[in-house]
């Protein structure tokens, strides 16, 4: 199924296999990257690039994508790109440097990333630094990124989100995205469930501090959530109905927050505790762990956080319109539901199984804040209040 506009693409993704995207289409289907082939020939593309890494492109089938377009008589080279010194690929200045150059040296008129969250955020912004585009191939369900135009990059050991561009075209392979490991595929489920705050917060900082709000994006966006909850079974066993349940759900995310034209439907207080914890097992020198595995259990932490300071009537000091704020906490599960959803995925479920410290999550809660400091969620108003000592 195709569409024309933007109105239509906000629509459900649900018996849609494919759904018009900027300039080229969204795939999600069996057998999608075979029609990489007819997209770069129609753009009339004379030399790309793969941006992929050693893990990525055995899993994204990158040797028989690049064995295809040169037969199909397009030039085509491929970059790697290096793990940190402990083994992970990071978004950072290196990772963007490295590729900006070799877009440069081998003078490419657009990139595919192969890959998950990371390799799509180098690529994007790579792209828009050489003024680019790009092309989405991803490798597994984990991320709600990949339709996005931020990239949340690591610049001198803290993150940063640049405005970036999106891909001109996705192509979501379920051959691919049902091979990828359950803890992928459980850390887009957790990705997902973070919606649960990320949607609290955008609602109270609308409350709160007049925060532009859209009723109806955030529909769009609590549907999705609602899907992969509903369907939390069949994502757990990884079928292909489960997959592709839980990818267009990501993929609808992503389209909600380019549709608000900032990441406020996806992301909240949850998320800046994930910034904050990864930001720390930099700077230790820690290997990193997945995005979505600690949006989850931040999403579960600060339910609890929340729904706490609720019930011990410490809302009165933080907003006058604690009354609808209480109404929408309401609205999120408490921590127990959260970290059900995420046992039955298989994924963690509380801090200790991230193997984050109790001092690093309770610096975390305080400091987490700054990390967007435009960004009015409710975190960031006790924070700020004089809130004094949870129990």
């Amino acid at each position: 199924m195709g569409s024309n506009t933007w109105d239509e693409a906000a629509k459900s993704m649900e018996g849609a296999d494919v759904t018009a995207f900027s300039t080229g289409p969204v795939v999600l289907e069996h057998g999608a990257i075979e029609q990489i082939i007819p997209y770069l020939k129609s753009s009339r593309y004379e030399s790309v690039v793969i941006a992929a890494d050693s893990i990525t492109w055995e899993a994204g089938f990158g040797s028989k994508i690049q064995q295809w377009i040169t037969a199909a008589g397009i030039k085509v080279g491929h970059v790697w790109i290096r793990p940190n010194d402990q083994g992970d690929v990071i978004a950072d200045e290196a990772s963007v440097v490295q590729l900006t150059i070799e877009l440069k040296i081998k003078s490419a008129e657009a990139v595919i990333a192969l890959g998950s969250g990371t390799l799509h955020d180098i690529a994007r912004f790579a792209a828009f630094t050489t003024g680019i585009p790009f092309i989405s191939v991803p490798t597994a369900p984990s991320v709600d990124g990949f339709n996005s135009k931020g990239a949340p990059l690591i610049l001198r050991g803290e993150k940063k989100t640049i405005a970036a561009i999106g891909p001109d075209a996705i192509f979501a392979d379920l051959d691919i995205l049902t091979k990828a490991p359950a803890a992928m595929v459980a850390a887009g489920f957790g990705d997902m469930l973070g919606k649960y705050t990320s949607l609290f917060d955008w609602k109270f900082g609308s409350i709160y501090a007049n925060e532009p709000y859209s009723e109806r994006i955030a529909e769009m966006t609590r549907a999705a959530l609602q899907q992969c909850v509903e369907q939390v079974d069949q994502i757990a066993a990884r079928t292909p109905e489960g997959i592709r349940l839980l990818m267009g759900a990501l993929l609808e995310s992503g389209f909600a927050m380019l549709l608000f034209g900032q990441s406020h439907p996806a992301s909240g207080a949850e998320h800046h505790l994930s910034h904050h914890w990864e930001m720390e097992f930099l700077r230790t020198g820690k290997r990193q762990l997945l995005h979505g595995a600690k949006v989850g259990v931040a999403c579960a932490e600060i339910a609890k956080l929340y729904r706490q300071l609720a019930n011990e009537g410490k809302l009165k000091s933080i907003t006058p319109m604690h009354s609808e704020i209480l109404t929408e906490i309401d609205r999120i599960p408490d921590e127990k539901e959260i970290r059900r959803l995420l046992t039955i995925v298989g994924g963690p479920a509380a801090i200790g199984e991230l193997g984050v410290e109790d001092e690093l999550f309770r610096r975390s809660l305080l400091e987490a804040h700054l990390i967007r400091p435009n960004r009015n969620t409710l975190l960031k108003a006790w924070n700020e209040s004089d809130k004094g000592e949870l129990k």
